[in-house]
């Protein structure tokens, strides 16, 4: 009778039990929250192609950025395209001076890809805020018709 109780009986090979790598997670990093601008990119696009209502920016956009929202909002300039929709590829933004972000963000529709660029600012209370926002090279200004 054996005495290695590691082997299970009737074991004949000498290899104990085989150590096994653990699984490791997707997710190498801890979770870091989203930057300001991929945030907001995100919510833009919610508004201007119609998914979600432009008040949903509320208390986010400061100046005129929410009346261009407001106007531009039900044109749906970032509407679905043949049934798409549209979404974030990619989003960066530069820091060109404290309490500022510049960023631009490409969306794709289906085969369609439109720019998105956009400047935020943060107040006094720490928050970031809309300021300013461009699609596709023509500046949003309220009373002019989207881009299709």
């Amino acid at each position: 009778m054996s005495t290695d109780r590691t082997r299970p009986a009737g074991r004949r090979d000498q290899g104990g039990p085989r150590s096994v790598p653990p699984q490791r997670s997707r997710r190498q990093q801890p979770h870091r929250p989203q930057r300001p601008h991929q945030w907001f990119a995100e919510r833009l696009l919610a508004v201007l192609s119609g998914q979600r209502p432009v008040h949903w920016m509320l208390g986010h956009t400061i100046g005129e950025a929410y009346d261009q929202l407001a106007e531009l909002a039900p044109s749906t300039p970032l509407g679905s395209t043949r049934g798409s929709r549209p979404v974030l590829r990619h989003c960066r933004g530069a820091q060109p001076a404290t309490g500022v972000v510049e960023a631009f963000a490409s969306i794709a529709a289906g085969d369609r890809v439109r720019a998105m660029a956009f400047r935020l600012e943060q107040g006094p209370d720490h928050r970031w805020r809309c300021a300013a926002v461009e699609l596709g090279g023509e500046r949003l200004t309220a009373g002019a018709p989207g881009p299709r």
